[in-house]
């Protein structure tokens, strides 16, 4: 039988330690002995509790999905604040919006991408609709060589302040590929010659690497096109209008 009056002395290290084993099954790993609130008790009371978080976990099952969720939350909202600074600051003219917007929402895209495609409109009302937001693209292309090209191309235009024109074009023009990339910069206006020589430059395959890291850093589920990150919120797919207004809603109040 367990003892009442234990539980009652230790009710919120049990209620600590529901919480993180339900968070290291989540994550398929134990607490650490600093960390566990159980570990300097007593074996018997120790071993009460483990029966009645077990017993906890076992009626409430749906407790592990949040743990999850909640997990999942966290480390995103680290690893933004770690990355602050490298995801908030574009690569040349490659953003939109306020300057010196309240509001940064970092887009990854890549152009092979129907959803990043679908997402073109969306994107743009958000910006006009709210004018304390800036947005700023970073390209990763991971859907082939023509993203590569392409996503080499619109930083070369971001390089002569083109980036804008050459990413409508460019999503316009349909599946990328090299032919594709130097008719859309053509028509952007962009010099061709100098744009070539930008595109096979270190610093642009730089940005390319440090975007896929930024991505990995961010959600280490798997990088995905397209995702937006809005103050330490991470909306995979394209989500559609009214959960980006979500998303910046909540940012500006936190």
């Amino acid at each position: 039988m367990i003892d009442l009056e234990m539980l009652r002395r230790h009710r919120w290290t049990i209620f600590a330690a529901t919480a993180g084993l339900a968070a290291s099954i989540a994550v398929a790993a134990t607490l650490a002995p600093s960390s566990n609130p159980a570990a300097s008790l007593p074996a018997r009371d120790k071993a009460a509790i483990e029966a009645v978080v077990r017993e906890y976990i076992l009626a409430h099952p749906e407790i592990i999905p949040e743990a999850i969720e909640r997990l999942r939350d966290k480390q995103s909202a680290d690893a933004y604040q770690r990355n602050k600074a490298a995801l908030e600051k574009p690569f040349a003219g490659a953003w939109m919006g306020a300057e010196d917007g309240k509001i940064v929402v970092a887009m990854f895209s890549d152009y092979a991408c129907g959803y990043c495609r679908a997402s073109i409109a969306d994107v743009a009302r958000l910006v006009a609709d709210n004018k304390d937001v800036k947005l700023v693209w970073r390209e990763i292309p991971i859907l082939g060589p023509g993203s590569d090209v392409a996503a080499r191309g619109a930083l070369a235009a971001a390089l002569q302040g083109k980036y804008r024109d050459f990413h409508s074009r460019m999503f316009a023009a349909g599946r990328p590929d090299e032919g594709r990339v130097i008719d859309a910069l053509k028509a952007s206006g962009v010099d061709v010659a100098r744009a070539r020589t930008d595109m096979a430059s270190p610093s642009v395959a730089a940005e390319i690497r440090n975007n896929l890291t930024l991505a990995g850093e961010i959600d280490d589920s798997g990088i995905a096109t397209p995702t937006f990150v809005i103050g330490g919120q991470v909306l995979k797919g394209a989500v559609g209008y009214d959960a980006l207004k979500a998303a910046v809603a909540k940012a500006r109040k936190s």
